[in-house]
């Protein structure tokens, strides 16, 4: 398994013959228009046109920050990938010319004999345009395959907890990909985004052999520093006494492979 940190939640996995592509994002600004709105401070690790054919999309739900329609558009006249998402956001595609399949929390996509994607629990909210707040599902997903799976949380808060044991039940997992920042708004932690120590705990509780820490050190969402997240990962592994190679935050453009 070969993977690669691109920026914010965006994520090429490669395994099995397979390119699997997270939320991709592309766009300098965080924004319906891009003369204005959080702006990029971390360029993408790989650039759009040099991917690899891409066989399956990811997209957790519709926040500018997670979905670039410009990339979605391009991929799909590119590649035709099977794009799996929550209720709704298929409706948005559509109307951008783009398919994809979409289903509810426990809903099912087949890939191809063995490899399935399943949409699992997430605690955040929607708003691709204003006013339509909450009108489509936000998700994680789990991707079987043998060997062990690919679990993607996308954006999420702590909420109960329980989605990270959830998605466990789909059997082992070999890589999860979980956010880390965004946590820290105003002096408080934010109820829509786990931080490092969260992100911890939903480790121990996948049981995932590796994790791969996203949705930092690209768009300052919130005040905590830009490159801060990665250090107090770091600090709640080791008061876990997990080792920090188990559980990386890569450079952008860096590939990790894991045997």
């Amino acid at each position: 398994m070969r993977v690669t940190w691109i920026g914010h939640s965006t994520v090429l996995v490669q395994t099995q013959g397979l390119n699997i592509l997270t939320d991709p994002m592309w766009l300098e600004r965080s924004s319906p228009v891009q003369f204005v709105g959080v702006k990029r401070v971390r360029e993408p690790g790989v650039r759009l046109a040099d991917l690899p054919k891409i066989d399956l999309i990811l997209l957790s739900h519709d926040h500018r920050d997670h979905l670039d329609m410009r990339a979605m558009r391009k991929l799909w006249h590119r590649d035709k990938p099977l794009i799996v998402t929550g209720l709704g956001n298929d409706q948005i595609l559509k109307r951008n010319g783009v398919h994809a399949e979409a289903r509810d929390w426990g809903g099912h996509v087949s890939l191809r004999p063995g490899v399935d994607v399943i949409v699992e629990r997430a605690h955040h909210w929607s708003e691709y345009d204003p006013g339509d707040r909450d009108k489509t599902l936000w998700a994680g997903f789990t991707v079987t395959l043998p060997g062990g799976n690919l679990y993607f949380a996308g954006d999420t808060g702590p909420g109960d907890m329980r989605w990270a044991t959830e998605a466990r039940a789909a059997g082992a997992v070999r890589l999860a990909i979980l956010p880390i920042g965004a946590y820290h708004f105003a002096g408080h932690e934010t109820d829509n985004h786990i931080g490092p120590d969260q992100a911890v705990t939903a480790f121990e509780q996948l049981g995932a052999a590796y994790a791969i820490g996203v949705h930092w050190g690209t768009f300052e969402l919130t005040s905590e520093g830009i490159n801060e997240p990665p250090d107090h990962l770091r600090a709640a592994l080791a008061r876990e006494h997990i080792a920090a190679d188990r559980f990386r935050t890569p450079e952008a453009g860096e590939a990790w492979v894991i045997d």
